[in-house]
This record gives C-alpha cells, sequence and structure tokens, in this order.
C-alpha cells in the first residue's frame, strides 16, 4: 500500500501582521499561522523573543521573497526597564548577576538618552542569536563559556522617556536592524550606576507596517474558524496537519497586507500586461513614461496595481531580478 504524499498547502500570498503574545517563540508563531492559512510557505521579518509581545510579520507564499526588505525597516519598541538588577540574558528569563540598592532619578535618565541617540557602537547581549565562530552565543552561554561578542555599530533614531518611577522606566525606542532593546537597557543601567534588565518589551512598529495592521490569534482563529471550533493538531509544524474538511477561507485571507505593501520602499513602475509577460519570462523591457526613472538599483514593477517583480532600471530599460507568481 503506497503512502499518502504530503499536502502542499495553498499558495496563498501576502503579509500577516501579527500581535504576538508573550511566551510564543517567532517559530511556533510562524507554524500557526501557517496552519491557519493552510499556506505552502511562511517566514518571518525579523526574531521577537518569547518574553516579547507586539509585532510579528510574517509572510506567506511569494511575500516570503520580499521578506529582506522588512527585515530591513526600522522599528519602534516600547519598553520597559527595571532598575537595581543585572541578569544574564538582560530580561526576566535569567538569574540575577549583579544588583545595587541605588535608584535613578528622571533627571539622570533624561541626561543619558543623548548618549544612546543615533549611530552608537552596541555589544549585543550574550544570550543572542549571533554567531560566533560558528556557533550561536547563547547556545555557548547556556553551557556556561565565556562569550566575547565584538561591539558594532546601531542607528537609534530616537530614543524617549515615556514615564518614570522609582524602581523603573518606560521608554519608547526607534531604531535601525540589528539593535538589541537588551542591551540599551544593560548598558543604561551600568552608566547609571544601578544596574537594569528589561522587564517589559512590546514591539509596536515594523516599517512599513503599523499598529493599524495588527491581527490578534483570536481574531484569525475567529476568521478561520467561526464557530466551529476546530482545534489546531498537536504537531502544526506544515500545512499537511489541517483538517479533511471543506473551508471557506474568504475571511481569513482578507486579513492579509498585499504582498508589495514590503515594497513601498523602492521606485513604483506601471508596466503593460505585455511588459509582465516578457518579464515574467525573464526578459527586460523598455520603461515608457514621463516620469519614468531612467536609473535605479532596485525597482518595482506592478501590471495592473499587482507585483510583477523586482528589478534594476539601467538606461530607461527594466531589469528583472526577482520575479513574482501573476
Amino acid at each position: 500500500m503506497g503512502r499518502r504524499g504530503k499536502k502542499k498547502g495553498r499558495p496563498i500570498s501576502g503579509w500577516l501582521v501579527l500581535d504576538k503574545p508573550v511566551g510564543m517563540g517567532s517559530t511556533e508563531a510562524v507554524s500557526k499561522i501557517k496552519w491557519l492559512f493552510q499556506a505552502e510557505k511562511a517566514g518571518h521579518a525579523g526574531t521577537l523573543d518569547p518574553l516579547a509581545s507586539g509585532m510579528l510579520p510574517i509572510a506567506l507564499g511569494e511575500a516570503t521573497k520580499t521578506v529582506p526588505y522588512v527585515q530591513d525597516g526600522a522599528k519602534i519598541y516600547r519598553f520597559i526597564v527595571a532598575w537595581g538588577e543585572e541578569r544574564s540574558t538582560d530580561d526576566l528569563e535569567g538569574p540575577v548577576t549583579k544588583s545595587s540598592d541605588e535608584r535613578p532619578a528622571e533627571a539622570d535618565v533624561r541626561a543619558l538618552l543623548p548618549k544612546y541617540t543615533g549611530i552608537i557602537m552596541q555589544t549585543p547581549p550574550q544570550f543572542s542569536a549571533i554567531k560566533i565562530a560558528g556557533e550561536r552565543a547563547y547556545d555557548l552561554a547556556r553551557d556556561g563559556e565565556p562569550v566575547d561578542i565584538p561591539a558594532r555599530e546601531v542607528e537609534i533614531g530616537r530614543l524617549d522617556l515615556v514615564e518614570h518611577a522609582a524602581d523603573h522606566t518606560i521608554f519608547e525606542v526607534e531604531c535601525g536592524k540589528g539593535t538589541y532593546v537588551r542591551s540599551l537597557a544593560r548598558d543604561m543601567g551600568r552608566d547609571l550606576g544601578c544596574f537594569g534588565h528589561i522587564a517589559e518589551l512590546r514591539r509596536i512598529e515594523v516599517e512599513p507596517f503599523t499598529q493599524e495592521d495588527f491581527v490578534t490569534i483570536a481574531e484569525l482563529e475567529a476568521a478561520r474558524f467561526g464557530e466551529r471550533g476546530d482545534e489546531e493538531p498537536d504537531t502544526a509544524d506544515d500545512a499537511s496537519d489541517a483538517p479533511d474538511l471543506p473551508v471557506d477561507f474568504t475571511a481569513i485571507d482578507a486579513l492579509l497586507v498585499d504582498t508589495s505593501a514590503a515594497l513601498d520602499c523602492l521606485p513604483q513602475i506601471a508596466i503593460s500586461d505585455d511588459a509582465a509577460t516578457k518579464i515574467r519570462l525573464g526578459n527586460p523591457v523598455i520603461i515608457r513614461g514621463r516620469d519614468a526613472p531612467v536609473e535605479a538599483e532596485e525597482a518595482c514593477a506592478t501590471a495592473r496595481g499587482k507585483l510583477v517583480a523586482i528589478g534594476a532600471i539601467e538606461q530607461g530599460m527594466f531589469k528583472p531580478k526577482r520575479v513574482f507568481a501573476g
């Protein structure tokens, strides 16, 4: 008796801007979303720690080709730094490694903010995904090995003090790719002489998405199942675990953001249907129109509002680099 082949899943494409709850890992979240949509392919644009909540953009289908553009986008976090303790993980998960009875005055905290604004040098946490000689830093740290992580440049667009109390301060930061908010808490605590760690962390924006795009797990389950209350199987790592039931995906598919939204940062070129056909075959086309750019390292070609390709424009000709299914 032959083995039953695994279902490949639906070729659904778009971005799901998940409001990830505390306690759920990023990989677990992607698996959950892939199962709910019975999607053929899924991935996320930027890990969010299990203890953190908020925006986790998840790409389905063709949208996975646009993940790098979202990963490079600016991010905004709202976070609480608890003063008086430094921890091994720079958040609530790890044990206390240093402590102090000192607590900073609000004026002292405000005076420190300019030091952490602009392009700064930052050392990632010991428990991070940074690779050291081919090994993840968190694996080395868990084994008790000393981890020498070199400092690197990161960009902080702004760092605002939202609210200050005796034992904690609430901040909001807008930062670029590679910034560790846990490192901010650790370093500010050291500068203030009182130590500190992240007590709460929430990502509220990942460019180009905003809080208006947020969708919760509860909203997804309601759209997918309505009053049926179907249960997710024990293993939801691929679409083959979905139940063999007729499903209307109209409501849940409506929660997706169009794939092209991730490419708002690129010049947009409108092309004809004939040009779209040529591009999808890998052929360059001449860009027409008075406002069309003559040169561009990267641009986005669309036909009738639908994404066709990402490519370069050289001497008035669009040359496709990455093509999207029609």
